[in-house]
């Protein structure tokens, strides 16, 4: 049993195995292995190494943005003049990478608490049973107090009166001025993997050129200020349209960066999407269309608390940071060659498939690859030394 024991080890460790070959000389088979080789060789190359860059390590970016708007809006509304600026039309004030800018508006002003009635077509009513007291409806300003009016047959609410009609909204858009406002984009990105931070204000953008710049996709890529009429036409609306209503576009600044070669070259790139809203202008058959929000101005007049109510219509910007970073690393290389060199097995596979299957001479090729050895009673100083018949394979 020791000694058993001692030569399986022996021949664990100072015996070594290796596959015996068959060359196989058949023109068919030769040019099926090579082109399967030529074509797995080509997808390494091709596939993994430029265009996947399997060669190098990736990161994404942990970002901030921050925005800054400018320009001068005017109004003249039945004889009321008035001057826009920026705290007036951008919601919220502290520029963010999401907020609004206003481009039509429905003013009511005067409102304060007390009862009046609804408008036409919000509760309709021919008499106080119509009206039940103290109930509320989704789309009503306030709460019933049980009558009707007969002069607009409409329920009587405890609501800001007089209540606001929205039913008519203003076209042409109050504030069409709003398409020569300019936004400034400030954007930092780090790659945290890489060491790598990076501004939009990349280099030769300084002072003197941020106060005379425009950005333009073809004349002045890297301009971090943006007008919005260009923004909304390179997202594939019509600014008129978009004015009226409402909407959404969305601006990527995108950060596509290979930091192989110097990191000067890690520059970003914009592009402007419409995210709500539709550019062919079919969205009249829709429900629900454009982008409102209302929000009130809270005064105190003679002792009465009142408010101006705004219906507000606007343009949501919405700032999308996308970054990936490239850098040559020695694991993925390795790894993406390994795989690479385990795939040549399949010309293997599908040779051999083709050999012992499908060739008239598969018989021939069988008896080639394998070698068949009867045991029984063999010689202990032959060859094979076993007493079962095996078949030992290449």
């Amino acid at each position: 049993m020791k000694n058993q024991i001692t030569n399986a080890l022996s021949d664990f460790f100072f015996e070594y195995e290796t596959p015996r070959q068959v060359l196989v000389r058949n023109r068919r088979v030769g040019v099926v292995c090579r082109l399967i080789q030529l074509g797995v060789l080509a997808y390494i190359i091709g596939w993994v190494f430029i265009y996947e860059k399997g060669y190098q390590s990736t990161d994404t970016a942990v970002s901030s943005v921050f925005t800054k708007m400018k320009g001068v809006g005017y109004t003249n509304v039945s004889g009321s003049e008035r001057v826009w600026d920026v705290a007036d039309y951008v919601f919220p004030p502290q520029g963010d990478s999401s907020f609004v800018v206003m481009t039509n508006y429905i003013i009511t002003e005067g409102q304060k608490m007390g009862t009046c009635p609804e408008l036409k077509g919000k509760h309709n009513c021919k008499s106080n049973a119509d009206c039940e007291g103290g109930s509320f409806k989704r789309t009503g300003h306030g709460q019933m107090t049980g009558v009707c009016v007969e002069s607009t047959k409409t329920c009587e609410v405890l609501a800001w009166c007089p209540v606001e009609d929205d039913h008519d909204i203003p076209d042409p858009p109050l504030l069409m001025s709003a398409e020569n406002y300019t936004l400034f984009i400030k954007n930092s990105v780090t790659f945290p993997l890489f060491g790598v931070t990076r501004s939009n204000l990349v280099e030769g953008i300084d002072a003197d050129y941020i106060g005379k710049c425009l950005h333009d996709p073809k004349k002045a890529p890297l301009c971090p200020i943006f007008r919005l009429g260009d923004i909304v036409k390179l997202s594939g609306f019509s600014f008129e349209t978009i004015a009226k209503v409402g909407g959404a576009i969305g601006i990527v600044v995108d950060w596509t960066c290979n930091l192989d070669v110097d990191v000067k070259h890690c520059k970003p790139q914009y592009n402007f999407h419409g995210l709500y809203g539709n550019p062919d202008e079919t969205d009249k058959a829709r429900a629900s269309v454009g982008y409102n929000f209302r929000y009130a101005k809270h005064y105190m007049e003679n002792g009465t608390q009142k408010r101006t109510l705004l219906k507000v219509f606007g343009i949501r910007f919405d700032i999308i940071v996308q970054s990936l970073a490239r850098k040559f690393d020695i694991i993925p290389t390795l790894t993406a060659i390994g795989s690479g060199v385990g795939i040549f097995g399949v010309a293997t596979v599908v040779c051999d498939l083709v050999l012992l299957y499908l060739l008239p001479k598969r018989e021939f090729y069988k008896n080639m690859k394998f070698k068949y050895t009867d045991t029984h009673a063999q010689d202990p100083d032959s060859e094979a030394g076993s007493t079962e018949t095996e078949v030992s394979k290449k």
